[in-house]
């Protein structure tokens, strides 16, 4: 007896797509919108429901997501096969849908419990740092705070979250001017000031391209009880080193303890908006999901940092449309452009993003996955376009330039001053981010059950029937609670100690 095929379950994003995305499995024969699936389909790939000619557009949340290099016929598993990137033509329509956005009034706005820091800057955690101005003094940074983590000291500090090291792999045989030196120097100096920090010991060796006494003369910066330095060769040698800084540490832990949580607005929060290891869904659950919590806090006053710019390749010309401005809208576009001739000064191009995880998930093409990472941007106006690492000074949604690679890019928003963090995973990126919390949110259930100890919120069920909107307060809350002191499952591993990896631009020599 022959087994009819079930009809499967899909989903079709917006009324002009010639492709829905399959919810379940899609087996040979199986009915689809009146169509017969000619091959298996994975779950989040895609399926034609009309044929689409070889050179023609394929068509996903009504976007533009790749070309047929072949024609396609309905029924037909629509991925790398069969669907190539190219680029083409934009309308930017800058500004056309910026409107002025309703912001709560203060005694309205929702609040976290903070810390409220001298600058009047808020908080969510309360850690001491070790930075460092090279590799060359990456271990002795590693040996410092290994020794407090490790020996009960902080046991007498329970105010203080920890003493964590930055150490990172650049600080010399690079030039000492020119973009690769400025964005280091506002990474350093933005994790300095970040107001998760409550004090920062500065270590470096002291023959380095990046030479402490010029930042801390560039930005008027003077030592005190918040904030030190030293280098390895003035103080005369490794053990010295150690000691010495110890010592110092030491004597911040105190003022640093004194810290209290107090009631602070929502207003006061910066959001770092991130995904990884992105699938099919992620523009469907868990990234609009995320986008809706971004419009919650922009309407409470707040603000919302999407980055990843290789990531809203394709999808940029959603952004400049509500930009506040056409200056706003261009600076966008600029680094847009900045990009492509990155790529290609580097024999790359714009479609190498995609990884081999993001593929299987179902992704094909950076067209596609921009589509669905800009949608964590949400609906509000674009208010700023940052470069990598400036501080974050306008309030409302903004996006910063950064890679698409997510230590590069949350390590810029971080810089940049975000105080909480929110990253979407499809595949199961296993991240965390010291000294900002990182919620990890699941864009489907499967992986939500198989890494529970990762994943702090399922947005699968989105696919089951749960609203964007019941989700994104959710996500709210949980933004809150967090910011409040709850511990992310990432913070809960101990993730976040080798996530600083500030973006390298330029000749290393």
């Amino acid at each position: 007896m022959q087994i009819v095929p079930k009809t499967a379950r899909t989903l079709r994003l917006n009324a002009r797509d010639n492709v829905l995305v399959a919810i379940d499995v899609i087996e040979p024969g199986a009915e689809v919108e009146g169509v017969a699936a000619l091959q298996r389909v994975p779950k989040g790939h895609k399926i034609a429901v009309a044929p689409i000619g070889e050179g023609e557009p394929i068509v996903k949340f009504g976007q533009i997501i790749g070309f047929a290099s072949q024609p396609i016929v309905p029924g037909s598993h629509v991925h790398s096969h069969n669907c190539e990137f190219h680029a083409f033509e934009r309308d930017y329509a800058f500004a056309e849908d910026a409107q002025q956005e309703a912001i709560l009034p203060l005694d309205q706005q929702a609040t976290f419990q903070g810390y409220r820091r001298p600058n009047g800057k808020a908080g969510t955690r309360n850690y001491v740092a070790i930075l460092t101005s090279v590799n060359c003094s990456a271990s002795v940074a590693r040996f410092m705070a290994d020794a407090f983590n490790q020996s009960g000291i902080l046991a007498d500090y329970p105010n203080i979250d920890g003493v964590v090291p930055f150490v990172h792999g650049t600080g010399c045989g690079m030039a000492d001017k020119g973009e690769g030196f400025e964005i280091m120097k506002r990474t350093q100096w933005g994790y300095a000031s970040n107001p998760n920090i409550a004090a920062v010991l500065l270590v470096g060796l002291g023959c380095e391209v990046f030479q402490i006494g010029r930042m801390k003369s560039e930005y008027g910066i003077v030592e005190g009880d918040h904030f030190q330095t030293m280098t390895i060769q003035d103080t005369g040698g490794t053990r010295k080193t150690i000691e010495q800084g110890m010592e110092r540490i030491k004597a911040m832990l105190p003022l640093a303890n004194q810290a209290r949580r107090e009631t602070i607005p929502a207003s006061e929060l910066i959001l770092a908006l991130q995904c990884g290891g992105s699938d099919g869904y992620s523009g469907i659950s868990a990234n609009p999901a995320l986008g809706a919590a971004a419009d919650l806090l922009v309407h409470h006053g707040g603000t919302a940092i999407l980055s990843e710019t290789p990531e809203i390749y394709g999808a940029e010309h959603l952004l400049t449309r509500r930009a506040a401005s056409r200056e706003v809208g261009e600076k966008l576009v600029e680094r847009i452009k900045w990009w492509e001739e990155y790529t290609a000064k580097n024999n790359g191009s714009m479609d190498n993003n995609p990884s081999p995880g993001n593929k299987a998930g179902g992704l094909t093409t950076i067209l596609e996955k921009s589509l669905g990472a800009a949608a964590k941007g949400g609906t509000t106006t674009l208010t700023a376009v940052y470069e990598y690492a400036e501080p974050v000074k306008e309030k409302g949604f903004v996006f910063m330039d950064t890679p698409g690679y997510d230590p590069v890019s949350a390590t810029g928003q971080v810089a940049g001053g975000a105080n909480v963090l929110c990253f979407t995973t499809g595949r199961g990126s296993a991240y965390g981010c010291k000294p900002t919390p990182s919620i990890k949110l699941a864009t489907n259930s499967d992986i939500y059950r198989r890494m529970q100890d990762d994943m702090d919120i399922n947005c699968g069920d989105v696919l089951e029937g749960v609203s964007i909107e019941e989700k994104g307060k959710e996500i709210f809350d949980k933004i809150l609670a967090v910011a409040s002191g709850e511990k992310s499952k990432s913070e809960e591993l101990g993730y976040g100690s080798n996530e600083f990896v500030p973006w390298q631009v330029g000749a290393t020599m």
